[in-house]
């Protein structure tokens, strides 16, 4: 079969992350066609219609969580997957939690992983998933930390007055601006690698803790900080969500992956990323 020109992305889960990658990948020339609930325009379907979009798709992005029953992009299309003709990269969005806790230590491309979580035992049960699935495509799991950017970040939270600042020293988290994710699937769409499955670590170069990301959005906008909490005294008013991310403590290296992708992030720190949404740059 002829391969299509251009080439065909297709993202399932046009969300907030899948819809910055779309504007990527239309930048380098592919045609880009996402799931949606609410299909809008075109080049965006119902979820359903995405198997009848896999039998063009050469490239296919997946950022849609598993649930309990398993990742919904296999359980609705494997069968439009597996005989999908020009299909030659997969790339799924997953998740840092998969490396469970680490008591504060380091954890790199090549660390097991060791989920405490449910919701990351899902996510490492969906990535194994996907590498049976595969077959003999190219496999690039994108391992995510906490994703912030433009209208979900720090700055609005100090502007609204919902922040926090939460003492636990000691205690820190790896983030992702949202079009630092755009900039490292785009870089490996470009890279059309060989079939086999590469683990990338999508996180900036500086964990950090969280009160010093509310302290350096309050900087920014010149405005006192809101009062400091231990972590003791908030976790009991926080969701059993919101203190289970507060179990798990983990720095996570990206070293290997800017290598391997050839980048350097647009945002290597909280600092760069909430001043450029400070900015207005989007």
């Amino acid at each position: 079969m002829t391969e299509p020109t251009p080439p065909h992305l297709l993202i399932a889960g046009l969300g907030y992350s899948g819809a910055a990658v779309a504007r990527e990948a239309a930048r380098l020339g592919f045609r880009v066609t996402g799931t949606s609930r609410t299909p809008s325009s075109p080049g965006i379907i119902p979820f359903a219609a995405a198997g009848e979009a896999l039998a063009s798709a050469t490239h296919l992005l997946v950022t849609a969580a598993p649930g309990e029953a398993g990742d919904p992009v296999l359980a609705a299309h494997a069968a439009a997957l597996a005989a999908a003709p020009a299909l030659r990269w997969i790339g799924y969005l997953s998740t840092t939690g998969v490396y469970g806790d680490r008591a504060g230590g380091w954890v790199d491309e090549a660390t097991p992983p060791a989920p405490g979580q449910d919701r990351s035992r899902r996510r490492l049960e969906a990535e194994d998933a996907w590498r049976a699935a595969a077959g003999r495509r190219a496999l690039d799991i994108f391992r995510v930390g906490g994703i912030y950017g433009p209208g979900r970040s720090a700055i609005e939270e100090v502007r609204a007055g919902t922040a926090r600042r939460t003492l636990k020293p000691g205690h820190a988290f790896s983030r992702i601006h949202r079009d630092d994710i755009a900039l490292a699937v785009a870089a490996a769409l470009r890279q059309s690698p060989a079939p086999g499955v590469r683990i990338l670590h999508l996180v900036d170069d500086e964990p950090a803790e969280s009160a010093l990301v509310t302290e350096e959005a309050a900087r920014l906008l010149g405005i006192p900080p809101p009062p400091a909490v231990p972590y003791e005294d908030a976790a009991r008013s926080m969701s059993p969500m919101g203190r289970s991310f507060w179990t798990e403590n983990r720095r996570v290296a990206n070293a290997q992956t800017k290598a391997v992708l050839g980048i350097a992030w647009r945002y290597p720190t909280y600092r760069e990323g909430l001043a450029a949404i400070l900015r207005g740059e989007d």
